[in-house]
């Protein structure tokens, strides 16, 4: 694809607001000559393709209101022509490639991406490393951590009461308990005496 020489030596292509819901076309990074690359307003899927970065002459890219996922390519920090960018309104995520050309884009042009983290982002990557996505993941295991000792207290407290009760309300056991009690005390005081006299 894209290899006769009128598409190769293409400056402009805008495509937007055409509803297209594919991937971006395998061998887009071979138009070397291209300038600018609209693509905003579709319903384009997949990730924004890892070799973008061969694109050196472009210096308007806007692939705004997609359906794009997975992470920023660094190479996008390759293209220092660039002075528009605009990836806002996807399903990007993780931190933005660090590079003065991506850090100094406005906020709003990586907007609307839930779980995308960085500078110029207010979503800073946290200290511990967790984007909004794994802080979910998280908070679900934390739930599922207290549902598990919320059931282990209710099983030593049913398992408790049923011994207990049996005991307390059932008089051959109460007397056969009290009696294992006693002799233990019993065994207790024996082993202690013998072991006293023993050191001596």
């Amino acid at each position: 694809m894209f290899k006769t020489t009128e598409l190769l030596l293409l400056k402009s292509i805008d495509l937007s607001s055409n509803n297209f819901s594919e991937e971006i076309p395998v061998g887009i990074e071979s138009l070397v000559e291209l300038i600018s690359l609209n693509l905003s307003r579709n319903n384009l899927i997949g990730k924004i393709p890892s070799n973008i970065g061969r694109l050196k002459s472009l210096e308007f890219l806007d692939l705004s209101r997609n359906q794009f996922i997975g992470s920023i390519p660094p190479s996008l920090n390759q293209i220092h022509q660039l002075t528009m960018l605009d990836l806002s309104h996807n399903h990007l995520s993780g931190v933005i490639p660090t590079g003065t050309e991506l850090q100094s884009f406005n906020a709003s042009n990586y907007e609307d991406n839930l779980n995308l983290c960085g500078p110029p982002l207010e979503q800073l990557w946290v200290d511990d490393g967790l984007t909004q996505e794994s802080i979910v993941e998280i908070d679900e295991y934390s739930f599922l951590g207290n549902e598990f000792y919320t059931g282990m207290v209710l099983g030593f407290v049913t398992s408790f009461w049923t011994v207990f009760g049996t005991i307390l309300f059932k008089q051959s056991w109460r007397h056969a308990y009290f009696k294992f009690l006693n002799n233990l005390s019993d065994d207790i005081y024996v082993m202690i005496v013998v072991k006293f006299k023993w050191c001596q």
